[in-house]
């Protein structure tokens, strides 16, 4: 007689169920170009649902971002993890994810905030505010994330 077994559905492979050292196993260069290209697509994601909610849906401009700031790193991380680091896993890798993130989050929210006010009202002022505060969030992301985050055991 054969087993069968009950159909069930798989876990999502994003969830930190494992603890596994970290896949530093690519290059530097390769490293930077990877970073560069997740971080290109996860602005497009933060940057749209940030304009979507400020300008369209009129939801204050902290609120926007802070929205579009998790939307836009959920993004990033889950394919920085996978495809960047190449990295399994790990529950203090997500906790130390969380906690880069919540700095980050708190540096790009207020960058951008004080960015946005200090500048004239321009036609480029959202565009340039969301770019220094971007820029300065992504430089600290790389640095820790490659240095110590993708390097926990």
């Amino acid at each position: 007689m054969p087993v069968t077994a009950e159909p069930h559905l798989p876990l999502p492979p994003e969830l930190p169920l494992v603890d596994e050292p970290g896949g530093t196993d690519v290059d530097l260069k390769t490293q930077i170009i990877r970073f560069a290209v997740t971080g290109g697509l996860s602005a497009i994601v933060d940057f749209g649902l940030y304009t979507l909610l400020f300008k369209l849906v009129g939801f204050p401009l902290p609120v926007a971002k802070s929205i579009s700031f998790i939307a836009g790193t959920t993004t990033a991380y889950l394919i920085n993890r996978r495809w960047t680091f190449k990295a399994e896993p790990s529950r203090k890798r997500f906790i130390a994810v969380i906690a880069l993130y919540a700095l980050t989050f708190a540096l790009q929210v207020g960058i951008n905030q004080v960015c946005y006010y200090a500048l004239p009202d321009a036609w480029w002022r959202m565009f340039f505010a969301f770019c220094v505060a971007q820029g300065t969030a992504t430089v600290i992301n790389f640095i820790v994330q490659r240095a110590v985050i993708f390097k926990i055991n």
